[in-house]
């Protein structure tokens, strides 16, 4: 029984080239082709969130589909080809790792004998050029897309992509209602990375920040922004761990195997 641990990728490891480089081209395509700005970043984006509003997950993220979708309603014949951006984008500083400790933590845990994932809501077209750049792909054992397994976080039906039999020990993203509640519905550990926590916070060991109650307007308002909308009942998006960087991962698991 190999010993998986799962992340979250856009956020967690590394920045894609979407909002900076990916957006803004296919949005001065469709400007020159109508002769008007038509805030096609703006409309991308708020098809995409109506997508999730309609817990239409997987859909949300098949960024050809919706480009093509806008350009029909806005009469524009061109195609874009969203995946040949990604390719072309995937350089420096369009893409980068989000921090240092990122490529020496994935290979200590790889030493160590831990199988290694990536779990992510974008479509595998999409992310593994950008992985592959960034050195990520040659470190991670498996990678679990919506395109490829029919799913997406937080449903706990992606974690079927892994072999059965096999165990995952821990899942690492930002996100409180893609990460911590995707392993919340597997029954695994969590730990939301969050590099910009509290001062108060920063002494304490990874589950004592995630106990405390200086993490709540932290949680607070990555919900809000996650939901668009005020939340009140914060008690399902608690991690198991909060962490600032995956240098802290090694707390992470000796607590959660040790217990």
């Amino acid at each position: 029984m190999r010993r998986w641990i799962t992340f979250d990728l856009d956020g967690t490891l590394m920045q894609n080239p979407f909002a900076g480089a990916i957006f803004p081209e296919v949005e001065e395509l469709v400007s020159m082709e109508t002769g008007s700005a038509c805030g096609m970043k703006e409309k991308l984006m708020a098809e995409h969130e109506r997508l999730m509003a309609d817990g239409r997950i997987v859909d949300a993220y098949d960024w050809d589909a919706i480009v093509a979708g806008l350009l029909g309603e806005l009469g524009v014949k061109r195609a874009v080809d969203i995946v040949e951006m990604v390719v072309r984008h995937s350089i420096a500083p369009k893409i980068f790792l989000l921090d240092d400790t990122i490529l020496p933590a994935l290979e200590r845990l790889k030493r160590e004998g831990y199988s290694l994932a990536a779990v992510t809501n974008g479509y595998y077209k999409y992310q593994y050029p950008v992985m592959e750049a960034l050195g990520l792909a040659a470190r991670l054992d498996e990678i679990v897309t919506p395109d490829r397994s029919g799913y997406a976080k937080p449903d706990a039906r992606m974690a079927d992509a892994l072999p059965s039999g096999d165990k995952i020990v821990l899942h690492v993203g930002d996100r409180l209602d893609h990460d911590v509640a995707f392993a919340r519905s597997l029954g695994v550990p969590s730990a939301l990375i969050h590099r910009r926590l509290p001062e108060e916070l920063i002494p304490l060991s990874p589950k004592e920040r995630a106990n405390s109650t200086a993490l709540l307007p932290v949680l607070h308002s990555l919900a809000e922004k996650e939901s668009g909308a005020p939340v009140q009942d914060i008690a399902p998006f608690v991690p198991t761990y909060a962490i600032r960087d995956l240098s802290e991962l090694a707390e992470c698991l000796a607590d959660s195997e040790g217990s």
